[in-house]
């Protein structure tokens, strides 16, 4: 068997867009388990829509998922030019084939492929106009995934418009050809289009690739496929939130496959060596945010110290107006903040909001907690309580703390969740946070008891 090659042939036309790049993400998983290549061609002949803008956010997303290409635009390679733009020459000549072979006419200005058959007019309702109807057979489509499916064909159709330009069925052939595309890994969607295609390849006299049919990505509620409008449908929203690429593409590799088992968390390593079509499913998949918040999370927990601070950093830099000030001033505290945080958030986007009382005096504080935190015993006495005893306690560790606060507890024949809720409140704000050792710990003794004093006094 011949070298695996593979492409992903995105528009500029607007926003990256979770199908297309669980498109490119299939493409590039088959490619790196097999040891094919993976190729970018950019398909930007609609000049009216296309955007350097969209290009860019095509290369910037694909390599911040890791998806790097062998062949395309900025790597080189033997068949390019990479961008439709730049083929025009390689359109006309295959045209000229097709001319010259009988297989295409003009008419009112446009050309059309012709079918082979017997031919007949016929009055098209719909369309109130004669048309030319073809007796042919089906055209049959081996599917890796979807298995034998057959079209017919009956009428030639148009591959250059009347303004001179080729129509997507025809560049998308003569590009497989010219750049060896063995298996073409597209959407569902476009299982419509094959039999066009497999018609051009075979008047072309060139080999017709594999096709792979994936299925198609469901919004999270209602009908439909998933479109660029839906909440959660584009890359770049989940990239300015701060979510982990590698959790996206593990989300992503699950859309529409299956490793045989029940296991959903797995290192891309993992996902090559097992990615192939047998695990892809037929039937559509629908996208939940909720489950790639918690994947991840699950990516978060184990992220390595210095990696989650900088994502932290980085996060917080580019959304201002989300956190204090002052929050990045000191490198070491907001280090210490982070990593106490690290085990409690479900994404990089939480923490402006849920570390804002470490960095600033002006802090929100939350009704329902302080209502809960009240309602139970004597919280301003066991406050009291805590506040004399904190005044001496060992601030250097979580352990001493926890022992400085069941000391008081037992003392008065308490637990230490009596003291958990109104302390918290005092010092945050709020009802939940990081263990309330570690956040007496990390603020520091001089704040822990001028808020404590200040609740106290409210």
């Amino acid at each position: 068997m011949s070298q695996v090659r593979v492409r992903f042939a995105p528009s500029p036309t607007g926003f990256f867009h979770i199908g297309s790049a669980r498109t490119a993400l299939f493409n590039w998983l088959y490619a790196r388990h097999t040891g094919g290549v993976f190729v970018l061609r950019i398909e930007d002949t609609d000049q009216a829509r296309n955007s350097d803008e969209y290009l860019r956010l095509i290369y910037d997303s694909l390599r911040w998922l890791g998806l790097d290409w062998d062949e395309g635009p900025e790597a080189g390679g033997a068949v390019g030019p990479y961008r439709q733009s730049e083929r025009a020459a390689l359109y006309r000549e295959y045209l000229q084939k097709l001319k010259d072979s009988g297989r295409a006419y003009e008419k009112d200005g446009a050309v059309y492929f012709r079918l082979l058959g017997d031919r007949h007019e016929v009055f098209d309702e719909h369309r109130k106009k004669t048309v030319v109807k073809v007796r042919n057979t089906p055209v049959v489509i081996d599917d890796m995934i979807r298995g034998r499916v057959e079209r017919l064909e009956d009428e030639d159709f148009v591959i250059f418009r009347s303004d001179g330009n080729p129509v997507f069925h025809f560049v998308n052939v003569v590009d497989d050809i010219a750049m060896g595309i063995t298996h073409v890994i597209r959407g569902e969607d476009h299982l419509s289009n094959a039999s066009k295609h497999i018609e051009l390849f075979r008047a072309l006299g060139a080999p017709v690739p594999r096709y792979a049919h994936i299925p198609l990505i469901l919004k999270q509620s209602g009908p439909g496929k998933m479109s660029k409008r839906d909440k959660g449908a584009l890359v770049e929203e989940y990239r300015a939130r701060g979510f982990l690429p590698e959790a996206l593409v593990n989300f992503l590799s699950l859309l529409g496959w299956n490793p045989g088992d029940d296991r959903e968390k797995m290192a891309v390593a993992e996902v090559i060596r097992l990615f192939d079509f047998p695990g892809v499913n037929q039937s559509n998949a629908r996208f939940d945010e909720k489950k790639l918040a918690h994947m991840n999370m699950l990516y978060l927990l184990e992220l390595p110290a210095d990696r989650f601070v900088a994502l932290a950093g980085e996060h917080f830099a580019r959304r201002p107006e989300e956190a204090p000030a002052q929050a990045l001033a000191d490198p070491a505290y907001f280090r210490e903040v982070m990593l106490l945080s690290q085990p409690k958030v479900k994404g990089i986007d939480e923490l402006p909001a849920y570390t804002r009382y470490f960095f600033t005096e002006d802090y929100p504080v939350d009704a329902k907690a302080v209502e809960k935190a009240l309602s139970r015993g004597d919280p301003k006495a066991r406050l009291r309580e805590l506040d004399e005893a904190l005044r001496t306690a060992d601030f250097s560790s979580d352990t001493k703390l926890e022992e400085t606060i069941k000391a008081v507890a037992a003392k008065a024949g308490l637990g230490f969740g009596d003291y958990q809720g109104p302390a918290r409140l005092a010092v945050s704000g709020t009802g939940v946070g990081p263990n309330l050792t570690g956040l007496f710990r990390v603020l520091g003794r001089d704040r822990v008891l001028r808020r404590i004093e200040r609740f106290l006094g409210a």
